[in-house]
């Protein structure tokens, strides 16, 4: 399976994915692909999750899907210009992303205080 992700700016936190075969789990809603034959898409209205952009295409019998990445105000760049992912085995997706900001000022603050 090949992820695609889209960067997208919105405050929702990155979802929880993982794969079981050639089934997408968002957050717990599990979304099956395993239908869908060599050649098809479905557009991503379809699939009944706004996660899903794009379509979801079988091609030369690997399934691609494309999803949504949010990030905060100032991406890095893994975050920002995110390369495809392609899974080979079950289980939990890392998706790239960024510390929350508030994180990212608490260890800047700890490193001040102990200098």
């Amino acid at each position: 399976m090949i992820i695609k992700l889209s960067p997208i700016r919105c405050e929702k936190p990155v979802p929880a994915v993982s794969v079981q075969a050639e089934i997408v789990v968002i957050d717990g809603e599990r979304f099956d692909f395993s239908p869908l034959p060599e050649g098809a898409s479905l557009p991503a209205e379809a699939v009944g999750s706004t996660w899903f952009v794009g379509q979801v295409e079988r091609i030369a019998g690997e399934l691609i899907v494309t999803l949504r990445l949010p990030h905060g105000a100032s991406p890095s760049s893994a975050v920002a210009f995110p390369e495809p992912l392609t899974v080979t085995v079950d289980g939990p997706v890392m998706l790239p992303f960024d510390p929350p900001e508030d994180d990212v000022l608490a260890s800047t603050e700890e490193v001040i205080d102990e200098h």
